[in-house]
């Protein structure tokens, strides 16, 4: 895979038509893989809920330049997906996460996008635009990358319990099953008990990285 090299604040990529090609269709055959796959991948185990982090604090602007905090969502189920508008993983996740959004919208769920694209609303808001994507998205930083333990790989999704803790995180590609199981179980989990969920172990199945 080609890097997406990081200098101080912004990203840097350089890939030639050739590579981006290959790789477009290497992530759409991952894709149409990983979306036939039913049981949670190995290298994934239930973690009781006092085992889970709570979830770092930011807060950003919206394409409507409506402030967004991350803890203003407790008491929902949350898909925090850190993504860029030129990040071909980034680019078959987010139908997914529109479906979710749709199906689960009326049970304190909700999907929250971070663009990590350089250029910032400049290239994000035409491709919301152009997407209809109907979920909040916010343009990330660097402050907010290292809160998370520097954001090195694109795309970088963690879904967080009800409590604002981390169930999960996946770093690339990975089944639309895996996240709906997650997404379902902590749904279900009643909301006054211990919630079990799945958390990542290494080894998502495409990324796109950025080396410091």
């Amino acid at each position: 895979m080609f890097p997406c090299r990081y200098n101080g604040s912004v990203l840097t990529r350089i890939p030639s038509l050739g590579t981006i090609r290959r790789w477009t269709l290497l992530a759409v055959a991952v894709a149409i893989l990983a979306a036939c796959t039913s049981p949670l991948p190995d290298g994934f185990r239930l973690k009781s809920a006092n085992e889970r982090k709570t979830t770092p604090d930011f807060t950003l602007k919206d394409s409507t330049g409506a402030t967004v905090k991350l803890s203003d969502y407790k008491g929902k189920v949350v898909l925090l997906n850190f993504w860029a508008t030129w990040c071909g993983p980034c680019k078959i996740e987010i139908p997914w996460f529109m479906d979710f959004q749709k199906s689960y919208k009326d049970r304190d769920f909700a999907v929250l996008g971070v663009s990590m694209d350089e250029d910032g609303w400049e290239s994000v808001k035409p491709y919301i635009e152009e997407h209809k994507i109907n979920y909040r998205v916010v343009v990330g930083n660097d402050q907010v990358s290292q809160l998370f333990g520097s954001i090195d790989s694109l795309p970088t999704t963690l879904v967080i319990d009800r409590e604002g803790r981390i169930a999960s995180m996946h770093i690339g590609l990975v089944a639309k099953n895996t996240y709906q199981k997650e997404i379902e179980q902590l749904l279900e989990a009643p909301k006054d008990a211990p919630k079990t969920g799945a958390v990542r172990a290494a080894g998502s199945e495409l990324a796109f990285v950025r080396p410091n």
